[in-house]
């Protein structure tokens, strides 16, 4: 009997390091010109996974944001998987806007994996959805080599992660 191969597709950010950009952020808005004497700051909440920034105004909160952002692309936490809200008034005359970090596909992201990966219509390749990540699986390990490839090549609005390779 051939055994089978199977990866698990997830998605996520290591918090750790989001923690860290964060601290960083801090650190480089509290020294820069520009925001000097001003009430700016940024605040991670690992437990609900999401980053609140405040500002006196728009373009403070932007630039809060573009810092933000290039903090994580040093410390290579994927930005696809930032989902920045609305900015909105807040107390004091200051603009707040909150991040929701992504870990874990949806449901419905979920199925659109799922249902990509059937309309390319490979043999021997099948995927099932186990929470929120998808395994693959197939007894030919260039299918699944070609299936990473595939999924790699379409953007499903979060970043692919692909791990728990396991033969039985």
């Amino acid at each position: 009997m051939a055994s089978t191969s199977s990866f698990d597709v997830t998605t996520g950010v290591d918090m750790m390091e989001v923690h860290n950009a964060v601290d960083q952020t801090t650190k480089e808005i509290t020294q820069r010109y520009d925001f000097k004497g001003v009430t700016a700051g940024i605040e991670l909440d690992a437990k609900t996974k999401t980053i609140t920034l405040t500002a006196p105004d728009e373009f403070k909160l932007q630039a809060i944001w573009d810092v933000l952002q290039s903090k994580m692309v040093k410390r290579k936490v994927p930005i696809q998987n930032l989902k920045p809200g609305k900015a909105e008034s807040a107390a004091g005359m200051t603009v707040r806007q909150s991040i929701e970090l992504v870990s874990g596909f949806s449901s419905e992201q979920c199925r659109d994996i799922v249902r990509y990966l059937k309309d390319a219509k490979l043999k021997k390749v099948q995927s099932a959805i186990q929470g929120d990540t998808v395994r693959i699986s197939s007894p030919d390990k260039d299918a699944l080599q070609d299936v990473m490839a595939m999924l790699r090549q379409k953007d499903f609005g979060v970043d692919l992660q692909f791990g728990n390779y396991r033969t039985n």
